[in-house]
């Protein structure tokens, strides 16, 4: 892979990270453009680091320590209410997490799967609130379980 092709693969997951960064920043979020941003880049960076160096099943190990040494950045995020009756920040958990999985898929080049999460990912943060708001709205829950959306990030 030439230096030229590298550095496109780490624009693109910095990008794509803002990109899922933006709305979260628009919502208020605790994570934002410059999180996303590096977080998406650090996982394109290092799975591009170790691929000339390691057979699959090391890139896979270092996959495998990203993905869970991400879910450390998730919980922080994740906030639970004072008495234990809300949780918020599980869609900006999960945003962290995408974010790592497209940083990963950026640093393999595979375009048609970049171009489809990052399509899809966004249709869902940005039009998944309103649709879960409507169906509630529309349909209601009679089962008594919390369905206000409290438990989610509103958006």
């Amino acid at each position: 892979m030439s230096e030229a092709e590298a550095v496109l693969r780490l624009v693109v997951a910095a990008l794509l990270g803002g990109a899922l960064g933006l709305n979260r920043y628009v919502h208020h979020k605790y994570v934002g453009i410059r999180t996303l941003s590096i977080v998406a880049l650090s996982a394109a960076a290092l799975v591009l680091a170790v691929m000339p160096i390691f057979s699959s099943d090391g890139v896979s190990r270092v996959i495998q320590g990203l993905l869970t040494g991400i879910g450390f950045i998730g919980a922080g995020v994740i906030v639970h209410g004072r008495h234990g009756d809300t949780v918020r920040g599980l869609t900006s958990a999960a945003t962290v997490l995408l974010c790592v999985a497209t940083g990963i898929l950026c640093a393999f080049a595979d375009w048609v799967l970049v171009l489809s999460l990052s399509v899809l990912s966004l249709l869902i943060l940005i039009f998944g609130g309103p649709v879960e708001k409507f169906l509630i709205a529309r349909i209601g829950f009679s089962d008594g379980g919390d369905r206000s959306g409290r438990g989610d990030d509103d958006a």
